[in-house]
C-alpha cells in the first residue's frame, strides 16, 4: 500500500512537472511569433519608405523630362505640340499624311530629320536614358470608318514614320541604332479622340501621330502608389 502511494505520488509530481514546462514551451513560442511579427513590421516599414523615394524619384524623372521636352520644343511648328502632362509630342497627321492615306508627304521627310534628333537627344542623352524603357510612335484617327480600318491606317502611319526613322535614307546613323533598342509602333485607331475646349469631338485633332516615351517599371510603380493610397 505505501509502495502504491508513492508510485501515485510519483506520477502526480511528474505531471506537476509536465504542464509547467508545456506553458512555458507556448509562452516561448507566442514570444517567438511575436518578436518574428515585430521584425517583420519593421523590415515592411523601410521597404515603403525605400518604395516611396523610388516612386517620388521616377516621378521626379518624368516631371522633368516633361519640362525639358517643352523647353526644348517650345518654338514648334503649327501642327505639333507637346502634351503638358505625358510628354508626348503630337503630330497632326495633316503634316504628315494625305486624308486617308499612309504614304509620307515628301516635306515630311524635313521635318523629321529635324525634330527626331532633338527629341531623342533629351530621352537618350540627357541624363534621361537609364530610365526610359520604350519609344512609342502611336498612330490616331478620326471616326471616318469602321474601327479595324483605322485601326490599320493608324498603324500603317506609325510604322511609316518608323521605317524612314530606322531606314537608309534617315541622316542620323547613330539614332537610329539607339532607336533600334527602344521603339515601338502602336494603333489606337479611334480609341483615344481628342475633343475642344467645350468638350466636343474634334476630327482633325484626333487624326494624329504621337511620339511618346515610357519610363521603366512605370505601371508596376504607378500600382504600388495606387495601394499606398497616394
Amino acid at each position: 500500500m505505501n509502495s502504491k502511494y508513492k508510485r501515485l505520488l510519483k506520477t502526480n509530481q511528474e505531471e506537476g512537472q509536465f504542464w509547467p514546462s508545456f506553458t512555458d514551451l507556448l509562452t516561448t513560442i507566442l514570444l517567438c511569433f511575436m518578436l518574428f511579427f515585430i521584425i517583420m513590421m519593421v523590415i515592411k516599414s523601410i521597404q515603403i519608405k525605400d518604395m516611396k523615394k523610388t516612386l517620388d524619384q521616377i516621378m521626379g524623372v518624368r516631371s522633368q523630362l516633361v519640362n525639358d521636352l517643352k523647353d526644348e520644343f517650345s518654338d514648334l511648328d503649327k501642327g505639333i505640340e507637346v502634351d503638358e502632362k505625358t510628354g508626348a509630342i503630337i503630330f497632326q497627321t495633316e503634316i504628315l499624311f494625305d486624308y486617308n492615306e499612309s504614304t509620307l508627304h515628301p516635306d515630311a521627310y524635313e521635318l523629321l530629320d529635324a525634330f527626331i534628333p532633338k527629341y531623342l537627344n533629351v530621352l537618350l542623352e540627357s541624363g534621361y536614358e537609364d530610365y526610359i524603357a520604350e519609344v512609342i510612335i502611336e498612330g490616331h484617327t478620326d471616326r471616318d470608318g469602321s474601327y479595324v480600318y483605322n485601326l490599320e491606317l493608324a498603324q500603317e502611319r506609325a510604322l511609316g514614320v518608323a521605317k524612314y526613322v530606322l531606314g537608309d535614307s534617315f541622316p542620323d546613323k547613330k539614332i537610329q541604332k539607339e532607336l533600334e533598342e527602344k521603339l515601338t509602333v502602336n494603333s489606337k485607331s479611334y480609341a483615344d479622340e481628342r475633343t475642344d475646349e467645350k468638350g466636343n469631338y474634334t476630327a482633325d485633332a484626333s487624326r494624329r501621330v504621337e511620339f511618346k516615351f515610357r519610363l521603366k517599371d512605370e505601371e508596376i510603380l504607378n500600382k504600388t502608389r495606387e495601394i499606398l493610397g497616394e
